[in-house]
């Protein structure tokens, strides 16, 4: 499996260095004079200015929505608005790789796709490789093996497949990959399952989000980015999760 990983990561992480910028562009005009208004003044023109979360947070929160959901269509504008947010090429590759665990395979492939046209037109330098397989970050054993042992015991006799795929390509790789900060990385992973109704998985994931170094003003602010682009059912499916999980690390 840690070759199927390497495999999907070279493809995506042939974008890693060597941004040329541009100029950010703006979002083709939309036919509904409404959207159009809501679009510029209050998605772009409010939302995003607002200063709970860095316009590089809130790239990370968008891209991980549009993948996770395969809504390609918009992809390009949001590649380009991330790029000139500061987040590195290298980064959207790790971002991307992320989410064919987290969201879907198929989603992952087509937005790789995306990336690639928007990477050329912005002449990206892709000889500047980063290693398929790079050294690890540094793995907290006695607390992977917790977890570990917790999904085992839970799961183990239901579907050994799963549960050693989890351990041994996700915990002990896909998560271990140095090209996106641990705390990036749960901000991927909480936004994808906010925006896929996903809620069962989030309190773990956001307590892990919080221990990488998401604060709770953060993770507050996600949510608000998330209700335009995910949806406010999603978001308010997910609320109460939050709400419990800020209450029990408070305690």
């Amino acid at each position: 499996m840690n070759n199927t990983v390497n495999k999907i990561a070279l493809v995506t992480l042939i974008f890693c260095t060597g941004v040329q910028a541009a100029p950010l562009k703006k979002e083709k005009p939309k036919m509904t004079p409404a959207l159009e208004h809501y679009t510029q003044d209050l998605v772009l023109g409010d939302l995003w200015q607002r200063p709970g979360l860095s316009p590089r947070d809130r790239s990370i929160v968008t891209l991980s929505v549009l993948v996770a959901k395969n809504q390609n269509h918009d992809l390009p504008f949001y590649l380009n608005r991330a790029l000139d947010s500061g987040l590195k090429p290298g980064e959207i590759a790790e971002l991307i790789t992320h989410l064919a665990f987290y969201s879907d395979w198929a989603n992952a492939t087509a937005a790789d796709a995306a990336a690639r046209a928007v990477f050329a037109e912005r002449k990206i330098d892709m000889a500047q490789l980063p290693p398929a397989k790079p050294p690890p970050l540094p793995l907290d054993e006695k607390k992977e093996a917790a977890r570990a042992k917790g999904v085992d015991e839970n799961f183990g006799k239901t579907a050994p497949g799963v549960v050693k795929y989890t351990t041994d390509a996700l915990f002990r790789d896909l998560w271990l990959r140095p090209g996106l900060a641990p705390r990036d990385r749960s901000l991927v992973t909480v936004s994808a399952l906010v925006a896929n109704g996903q809620v069962a998985q989030v309190t773990y994931h956001l307590n892990r989000a919080m221990d990488n170094g998401l604060t709770e003003a953060q993770a507050s602010e996600a949510l608000t980015q998330l209700a335009f682009y995910a949806g406010w059912p999603n978001v308010f499916s997910a609320m109460p999760v939050f709400k419990d999980v800020f209450a029990q690390r408070k305690e």
